[in-house]
């Protein structure tokens, strides 16, 4: 008989406790080595960067792909010459832009693009994130409020939304013309699941979760971190619930680009109440 069948069996559970032990034990804060800091601006410079270098590598049938909703590809770029234009008049501090809808204000921008050669498109797009980013340095301070398509956040918060918006239709349209999907960086990463963390709770708000329930979200991987985060309201006893998976992942689904069902999910405490929560994160996605 060996060493090894001499041990003793382990207690049932045991594992699952540990896990559980390890978890609670994990404060809030970002993974260590830490990556870089850039601002919301820089975050919001590479996505489009990153876009547009996506956008140089299409062929001319790419274009007319299906790509979201009734857009192909060229369309989709069309919606976000919409987004932008309407950012610019946020910054502007127009009130008719505050409250438009995200796709509907954006689809005569999006339907104009058709019949166009695909190089204008791409270049007209490429000119609207330079006048953002010129009216961004105009303003300078990213405390700034601006309000767009019923969102009314500081502008840093506002560039971060619009760098997780252009990283997600990079990804629809890599889809749509079987490229491999992209990731960003760990440092707009972490910029990105931060906001995520933050917005979480007005997600389950949408979806009408109102029970108090503290939740412990740990999102691995680089540009991943640990939040501590009230959903509802705060009376003595809140319910608490752990959630464990991975940054990207979790970001698709605050894009409601894939389901709870396919993450790798390790989940403590009121199950149902995580469910609920896990679902209630893709409100968050404007398409």
């Amino acid at each position: 008989m060996t060493a090894a069948e001499h041990r003793p069996a382990l207690p049932d559970g045991l594992r699952d406790r540990v896990l559980a032990a390890s978890l609670r034990a994990r404060a809030a804060g970002r993974p260590e080595p830490a990556a870089p800091e850039i601002s919301p601006a820089e975050a919001f410079s590479r996505a489009a960067d990153a876009f547009y270098g996506m956008l140089g590598v299409l062929q001319a049938e790419d274009w007319r792909r299906p790509a979201l909703r009734c857009l192909d590809v060229q369309g989709l770029v069309g919606h976000l010459i919409g987004v932008e234009e309407d950012v610019h008049r946020g910054l502007a501090g127009d009130p008719q832009v505050a409250q438009a809808s995200h796709v509907e204000s954006t689809q005569p921008a999006a339907d104009c693009q058709a019949g166009r050669p695909p190089a204008e498109t791409r270049a007209e797009w490429r000119r609207t994130i330079g006048h953002t980013l010129d009216l961004v340095h105009a303003v300078g301070d990213p405390g700034t409020e601006a309000a767009v398509h019923g969102m009314r956040f500081p502008l840093g918060m506002l560039l971060v939304v619009r760098a997780f918006e252009l990283w997600v239709h990079d990804n629809d349209i890599r889809q749509a013309v079987g490229l491999p999907p992209a990731v960003p960086d760990p440092s707009a990463l972490g910029l990105m699941t931060q906001a995520a963390a933050q917005l979480l709770p007005h997600a389950a708000a949408r979806r009408g979760l109102r029970e108090p329930t503290s939740v412990h979200l740990v999102l691995t991987g680089p540009g991943g971190g640990t939040w501590d985060i009230p959903i509802g309201h705060s009376p003595p006893a809140p319910a608490e619930v752990a959630i464990v998976t991975d940054a990207v992942g979790f970001c698709r689904l605050v894009a409601d680009r894939t389901t709870p069902g396919r993450l790798d999910l390790h989940i403590t405490g009121d199950q149902d109440r995580a469910a609920m929560i896990l679902a209630a994160a893709s409100a968050l996605a404007l398409d």
